[in-house]
C-alpha cells in the first residue's frame, strides 16, 4: 500500500475553495443571510470563457427528441433555476412556453389557531400555498413542429443550460435558456445558422388576474399583492443585434432578427424576518423586476451566459461520478428512451444511473441557493394548486431533500435549510409556547409544562403550521442541522444553530414522562418516554413512547452534548440532559412479530407495508443501529426483519428511504433494485420517473403528482452505497452492487468528521482513495476488508494506492 500526503492544491474544490470561487463570481456565501428579491451589486464578470468543451459537456447532458407539451409541463418541461427564481421550459419551436416561479410566492400566513379537533387549519387561504409567479410565451410563426427537421433538446447539467435546436427550410435554429444567479434573471437566447431570422412576439402573463403593462425599453411588467399583503411582480424585455424589437400593446414584437435575447425577472417583498411579519416594505417587486431586466439587457447574451456558467460550475463541479460504461445501443437512445429500455430490458445502464445522481444535484444547485429551502415540489410548478400546497412536510420530506447536499459535494446548498429554520424559530417558539399545551391539542404535555419549540407536520414560510402538531419534528430538523456540522466541522455554523438545538432540547426536557418497563428476565426499571404522539403517518394517534420519537430524542440529546462541548457553553445543563439520555427507553424486538417494535407493544398496530419507515429512523438517517459489534444482534435482526416486511415497492421517496436503509445494512442488491425501481418510467401517473426525470407520486390510479424528495433521496442512496461515514469512521464501497462493480470512480463525497473523499475501484475493489480534510483531523478508513488510521491537518490530503 502506498500513502501520499499533500496540501490542498488539488483540482477538486473543497468547501473552502468553493467559497473563494463563488466570491469571485459574485455569489453570496454566508449562511444566515438569506435574501429576498432585493437590489444587488453588479456581478463580477469572468475574464475568460468558462464554457466546457463539447466533449466535456456531453458527459453530463440529458437529451430528448421531442418538445414538452404546455399541458404537461410538470412531466415534460425542463427545469432551470437560480436558487430563488425558476422555470419549466417547453422548448416548442413555434411557441416557447415557460412557467415561472419565485420560491417566496406564497399565500396564507402565520395560521396560529387550532381547530376544535386540535389541528391547525390546512387550506390555501389560511395555511397558504406555493403558487406560480408568471407565464412567458415566445411565439414564432412558421416554426410549427410539422415544419421542423432534426429536433433535439438538451439539459446540460454541468453548466445549467436548457438548449434546443432544429431545422426549418435548411436553416438551423438554436435557443438556450438559463437562470442566472449573479444577474438574478432568466435568459432566453435565440440564434441561427444559415441566413434565417426570427419574427414574432413575447408575452408575459400573471396567473392570478394581474394586469400587464408595457413601458419604455420595451419592457412588459405587472405587479400585484395577495390578500395576505405579500407584494409581487415580474418583468420581461427583449433585444437583438439586428431587426426590430418594440412594444406591441401588452406584448413585445420582434421582426427580421438574426438573434434575439429575452430577459425576465420577478419576485416578492418576502423577507426572512419574523419581527417584520416576513415582509420588506421598502421593496417594490414590479419596479425592481423592470430594473433587473433592463440592467441585464445592457450586457450581451454571451456575457450573461458566461457569468451564469462560471457561477453554476463553481457549485456543480465539486462532485463527479462514474458507475461504468453503458453499451453503444443504450447511448444511441435519448434520455426517455433509455429510461424505458432500462426497465423493459432489465439491463443495467450505469451511465444513466450516474446521470440520475447528477440530475438530482442539478436540481439542488438550481433550487437551493440564497432563498427558501426546497419544498415538496422544489422550485417548480405548472399550476397554482399543487398537492399538499407544496409545503414543507417535517416528517420526512424536507429532511430527505437535504440528505444529499453534504454527501454529494453541495454543502453550500444546505444553507437554505438552516437559514429557513433560523428565520422561523421566533415564530415556532411563540406558537409552541401559546398553543402546544392548549386543551384541544391531543399531543399536549400531560405534565402541563412547556418550553422551547416544536413544529406541525406541515410548515410554511410565515412561521405557520398545518395539519397536526408534530412533537418530534423539532428533533428531526435538528438531526439534519447537526449532521451538516459533522460534515463541515464549521464551528461558526454550530454557534448559529445552537438556539435551535437548545430550544428543541428544552422542549423535550419538559415533555418526557416516566414509566416502568419489565424486561424479559422480569426485572423492572423506570425509564423516560415521549408523551402521546403519532408514528408518522399510521397506527394509533396517541401512543406513548413511540420508537420514532425515542430514537430522535436520543440523537438530539447526544448531539446537544457534542455541541455544548465544542462550544464550551451550558455545561451544567448539558450534564442534566446527559442524565436524561441515559434513562431514555430504547426499542426492543417484538416476540410476536420478530420486528423492531414501532410502538411499545409486541403487536404491529399499523400497515405492514406502510410507506414510512418511522421505527427504523435509528438505522437511517440515524446510525445507532448498524451492522457491527456496537448493535446487539437481536436489534439488528429485528430492524432487518421490519425493513423486509415493509416491502420493495412504494412511492419514490419511500423507496429512496428503503434503499438508504438497505445500504446501511450493506445489502447492495436490494439497495440497487430500489434505485432501479425509482427510475421506472411513470405511465398514466404511476409511481416512477416522468419524461423529464421528475419523480411521480401516484395519488390514486391514473393520477400522479410531482414530489421532488425522491429526486434527492435516491442519489443520496447511491452515494451511501459507495461511501458510509460517521465521525471517526469511513468505509468505502460498503454496498457496491454487481452492476457497478467492474470499474468506476466518485469524487467530492462528503465524509462526516470533516473530510471529502475521492475513490476509484475495479472488479469490486478500491484501487485508490484520497481523503481531504475540511476541518477533520483523524479517522479510521475501511477499504477492501482492512482498516487503517488516517491523520491529516485541515487543508491536507492523503492518497492511498494499492490498497
Amino acid at each position: 500500500m502506498d500513502i501520499q500526503h499533500t496540501e490542498s492544491g488539488n483540482n477538486r474544490p473543497s468547501r473552502r475553495n468553493f467559497l473563494t470561487l463563488a466570491a469571485a463570481a459574485g455569489v453570496a456565501t454566508t449562511m444566515g443571510t438569506m435574501s429576498a428579491f432585493t437590489a444587488s451589486a453588479a456581478p463580477l464578470r469572468p475574464t475568460g470563457s468558462p464554457l466546457l468543451s463539447a466533449a466535456d459537456a456531453a458527459k453530463n447532458q440529458l437529451w430528448w427528441q421531442a418538445p414538452g407539451s404546455p399541458n404537461s409541463m410538470i412531466q415534460q418541461g425542463l427545469p432551470v433555476g437560480n436558487g430563488r427564481l425558476g422555470a419549466l421550459a417547453s422548448n416548442d419551436p413555434a411557441s416557447e412556453f415557460l412557467t415561472i416561479t419565485d420560491d417566496t410566492l406564497w399565500t396564507g400566513g402565520l395560521n396560529d389557531t387550532l381547530q376544535s379537533d386540535g389541528q391547525f387549519p390546512y387550506g390555501r387561504d389560511d395555511f397558504g400555498s406555493y403558487t406560480l409567479l408568471a407565464q412567458l410565451t415566445v411565439d414564432i410563426p412558421g416554426h410549427d413542429l410539422s415544419s421542423v427537421d432534426n429536433y433535439r433538446r438538451t439539459l446540460d447539467l454541468a453548466q445549467g443550460l436548457v438548449s434546443a435546436s432544429y431545422e426549418v427550410s435548411g436553416v438551423t435554429y438554436e435557443r438556450q435558456i438559463f437562470a442566472s444567479r449573479p444577474d438574478d434573471v432568466i435568459v432566453l437566447h435565440f440564434s441561427q445558422r444559415g441566413g434565417g431570422a426570427y419574427t414574432g412576439t413575447v408575452s408575459l402573463a400573471g396567473t392570478h388576474g394581474e394586469s400587464t403593462a408595457n413601458s419604455a425599453g420595451p419592457t412588459v411588467s405587472f405587479g400585484a399583492a395577495f390578500a395576505n399583503g405579500l407584494k409581487y411582480g415580474a418583468a420581461v424585455t427583449a433585444y437583438s443585434s439586428s431587426g426590430k424589437v418594440g412594444a406591441a400593446g401588452t406584448s413585445i414584437s420582434f421582426s427580421g432578427c438574426t438573434d434575439l435575447t429575452v430577459v425576465v425577472s420577478g419576485g416578492t417583498n418576502y423577507a426572512p424576518n419574523a419581527a417584520a411579519q416576513f415582509r420588506d416594505p421598502t421593496v417594490d417587486p414590479e419596479h425592481l423586476a423592470r430594473t433587473k431586466v433592463l440592467v441585464a439587457s445592457g450586457q450581451s447574451a454571451t456575457t450573461l451566459l458566461h457569468t451564469h456558467v462560471a457561477d453554476f460550475r463553481a457549485a456543480f463541479g465539486q462532485f463527479a461520478i462514474d458507475l461504468g460504461t453503458s453499451s453503444a445501443a443504450q447511448r444511441a437512445l435519448d434520455t426517455w428512451g433509455r429510461v424505458q429500455a432500462r426497465w423493459r430490458d432489465n439491463l443495467p445502464d450505469p451511465e444513466l444511473e450516474a446521470a440520475y445522481v447528477q440530475f438530482g444535484r442539478y436540481l439542488m444547485v438550481s433550487g437551493s441557493r440564497g432563498s427558501l429551502p426546497l419544498n415538496l415540489q422544489g422550485l417548480w410548478l405548472d399550476g397554482n394548486n399543487p398537492d399538499w400546497m407544496a409545503d414543507y412536510h417535517t416528517d420526512i420530506n424536507i429532511q430527505m431533500n437535504y440528505w444529499m447536499a453534504d454527501r454529494a459535494g453541495l454543502s453550500q446548498c444546505f444553507d437554505a435549510f438552516a437559514d429557513y429554520c433560523l428565520a422561523q424559530l421566533p415564530s415556532w417558539t411563540d406558537v409552541t409556547q401559546r398553543l402546544f399545551n392548549a386543551s384541544t391539542n391531543r399531543y399536549r404535555n400531560s405534565s402541563g409544562r412547556i418550553a422551547g419549540w416544536t413544529v406541525a407536520i406541515s410548515t410554511n414560510p410565515y412561521g405557520g403550521g398545518g395539519w397536526w402538531w408534530h412533537p418530534a419534528g423539532n428533533a428531526w430538523l435538528c438531526l439534519n442541522l447537526f449532521e451538516h456540522y459533522e460534515y463541515t466541522q464549521d464551528r461558526a455554523y454550530l454557534e448559529k444553530i445552537y438556539p435551535l438545538i437548545k430550544g428543541a432540547v428544552e422542549f423535550w426536557e419538559a415533555r418526557l414522562i416516566t414509566t416502568t418497563v419489565t424486561d424479559a428476565s422480569g426485572a423492572s426499571r423506570e425509564v423516560l418516554i415521549a408523551d402521546s404522539d403519532w408514528s408518522p403517518e399510521q397506527g394509533p394517534l396517541d401512543a406513548k413512547g413511540i420508537t420514532y420519537a425515542q430514537e430522535l430524542v436520543w440523537n438530539l440529546f447526544g448531539h446537544y452534548h457534542t455541541t455544548t462541548t465544542a462550544l464550551g457553553k451550558d455545561t451544567a445543563y448539558s450534564a442534566t440532559i446527559d442524565g436524561l439520555r441515559e434513562r431514555l427507553y430504547l426499542p426492543v424486538v417484538s416476540p410476536t412479530t420478530g420486528w423492531l417494535e414501532e410502538w411499545m407493544s409486541p403487536d404491529n398496530l399499523g400497515e405492514t407495508t406502510h410507506r414510512h419507515l418511522s421505527p427504523l429512523i435509528g438505522l437511517f438517517p440515524g446510525d445507532r443501529i448498524r451492522p457491527d459489534d456496537s448493535t446487539p444482534k437481536d436489534i439488528l435482526a429485528g430492524a432487518t426483519a421490519l425493513l423486509t416486511a415493509r416491502g420493495m415497492n412504494s412511492f419514490g421517496w419511500a423507496n429512496a428511504w428503503r434503499s438508504l436503509c438497505w445500504a446501511r445494512l450493506k445489502n447492495a442488491e436490494k439497495a440497487y433494485q430500489l434505485v432501479v425501481t425509482n427510475l421506472k418510467p411513470s405511465v398514466n401517473g404511476s409511481n416512477g420517473s416522468a419524461m423529464n426525470l421528475f419523480d411521480i407520486y401516484e395519488v390514486n390510479p391514473g393520477r400522479g403528482i410531482f414530489q421532488i424528495e425522491a429526486n434527492f433521496g435516491t442519489p443520496s442512496a447511491v452515494v451511501e452505497m459507495l461511501v458510509y461515514s460517521r465521525p471517526g469512521h469511513v468505509e468505502l464501497l460498503p454496498a457496491l452492487p454487481a452492476a457497478w462493480a467492474a470499474s468506476g470512480s466518485v469524487s467530492g463525497v462528503g465524509v462526516r468528521g470533516g473530510f471529502v473523499a475521492d475513490l476509484s475501484w475495479k472488479n469490486g475493489k478500491v484501487t485508490q482513495a484520497t481523503l481531504r480534510s475540511v476541518g477533520g483531523g483523524a479517522t479510521t478508513l475501511l477499504a477492501n476488508g482492512s482498516s487503517r488510521q488516517i491523520s491529516v491537518r485541515p487543508g491536507q490530503s492523503v492518497t492511498l494506492r494499492n490498497l
